[in-house]
């Protein structure tokens, strides 16, 4: 059965290869002025305002047929320079066309983040993924081969586009996610890292995603503890039929009791939210507490805990994705309250990968918030992935194809004095690699910058001109 999924995979590879990644259309949705953009994000670093695009591309379905999947792409407005690609794998999605692509209808909110993240100066890319948006057929959740293989396809068809349409980018990759995107995003790392080697991801930051399917999750699902979110048991499911062909019909696997429901968002006719909302009434209802497990029929639940050799557990098996050793500057940003997604996935990942030799000077795990639950931790995740983010970017221009902010900050490292040349600066902030401003300055700023209440450590400093420009950069201080 194992070597039918490797089989499966390499020909939905060698596929990929031959007949996807061409550009179907790519249409202007909309943009933001940077003033919008900074009013939202409510942090002075935004560089730019941003134009954002739906894009269409051939890619393959679950079943390895031509397909044409969406995504959204967000460029920065200011086309004077060569910016960095970043990939933003989106979370889990309310409905088939709740996803980046379709920012500014309802439910496409979480394209708003590839805006953001744009600002900063990148050009962002965000897939739907497949079954998701244009795609046809149901979405492959969590199921790391057809997702990656969509966004490496969306990637290269988006290379295309930019380098016809006078937008120029550079050879850095940035790759961050957050949830089933963190999940996809690790997964995304790894196949570019066994593709094309560690030198095609210039860094990544994954966030709070199950990267342990077939521990962590599994466990999650087959014990005995009450879990708020049991629509992602028969989402998780469907989606790998789509790929593996589980069974026929849904009552095949799932209890009679809630197969209509389950067929109900399966056929778009209700939301995920509205699944999970019924399946934890009846749950609750028919059997006393909210268990995602005791949707599925007892006799498959028995065996699935009791056969290691169960379709569904090699499933999960084959669909971790921690099980490797990141090359590239990598983080792991989750929160241990976390309600939804277990924050033992990334101990699992953390103490898997550290053991498979990942250095800890490219390679860090961190609770951005011991407290935060599932919805509160993406704030503090996605502030730490920008600051590790900014402090390898690299911008040029595409005049004189030098670096695009010609000041010179030093000593670097640095001890206790900072040195600015190059920049009237009006505003001055230091920030630490946890979103805290340590120092900020305004209008009448001293020279040189003393550093000497900053503990050792990496941090950023963002300048800011008379003009509103906005520069970013790595210092570091050590003594």
């Amino acid at each position: 059965m194992k070597s039918f999924f490797y089989t499966l995979a390499f020909c939905i590879s060698f596929l990929s290869s031959i007949f996807g990644q061409e550009v179907v259309a790519v249409t202007l949705s909309g943009s933001y002025t940077k003033q919008e953009i900074s009013s939202i994000l409510n942090l002075p670093i935004v560089k730019s305002g941003v134009n954002y695009y739906k894009v269409d591309y051939t890619s393959k379905d679950a079943k390895g047929v031509i397909d044409t999947l969406s995504g959204l792409v967000a460029v920065p407005d200011n086309l004077s320079f060569t910016y960095p690609t970043l990939i933003y794998q989106h979370g889990t999605s309310n409905c088939k066309t709740c996803v980046p692509s379709r920012l500014g209808t309802d439910g496409g909110d979480e394209g708003l983040i590839g805006v953001l993240l744009s600002s900063l100066g990148f050009v962002s890319v965000m897939p739907d993924y497949v079954g998701m948006g244009d795609g046809r057929g149901f979405q492959t959740y969590v199921h790391a081969a057809t997702n990656s293989i969509a966004t490496e396809d969306m990637l290269v068809a988006v290379r295309e586009w930019t380098s016809k349409n006078n937008i120029s980018v550079n050879k850095q990759l940035f790759i961050t996610g957050y949830s089933q995107g963190g999940y996809t995003s690790m997964a995304f790392h790894r196949y570019m890292q066994q593709k094309y080697g560690a030198s095609s991801v210039t860094a990544a930051a994954h966030l709070s995603g199950p990267y342990s399917l077939s521990g962590v999750m599994r466990n999650l699902i087959l014990g005995e503890e009450e879990y708020g979110h049991p629509a992602y048991v028969p989402n998780t499911i469907m989606g790998y039929n789509e790929v593996y062909e589980i069974y026929d019909n849904l009552s095949d696997f799932f209890k009679q009791e809630y197969v209509t429901d389950i067929q109900k968002y399966y056929d778009g006719q209700i939301t995920l939210s509205d699944l999970n909302s019924r399946l934890a009434q009846l749950l609750k209802a028919n059997t006393g507490a909210t268990i995602g497990g005791r949707l599925i029929k007892d006799n498959i639940i028995a065996e699935i805990k009791s056969d290691p050799n169960h379709i569904l557990n090699q499933i999960l098996k084959d669909n971790d994705v921690y099980d490797w050793r990141p090359d590239s500057p990598t983080r792991i940003f989750y929160c241990k309250a976390d309600d939804q997604v277990p924050y033992q996935n990334s101990i699992v990942a953390r103490d898997t990968m550290l053991k498979n030799g990942a250095l800890p000077s490219i390679f860090a795990v961190q609770d951005v918030n011991p407290s935060a639950d599932h919805g509160e931790c993406f704030a503090p995740a996605i502030t730490s992935t920008i600051l590790f983010f900014l402090s390898l970017q690299e911008i040029t221009s595409n005049t004189d194809n030098i670096i695009s902010d010609p000041i010179k900050i030093y000593p670097n490292p640095a001890s206790n004095i900072l040195h600015i040349e190059g920049m009237d600066c009006k505003n001055l902030i230091v920030w630490d690699m946890e979103g805290r401003q340590k120092i900020v300055m305004h209008d009448d700023i001293q020279h040189p910058i003393d550093v000497s209440q900053l503990k050792s450590g990496v941090y950023i400093i963002t300048l800011i001109d008379q003009s509103d420009n906005v520069i970013n950069k790595k210092i570091v201080i050590s003594r």
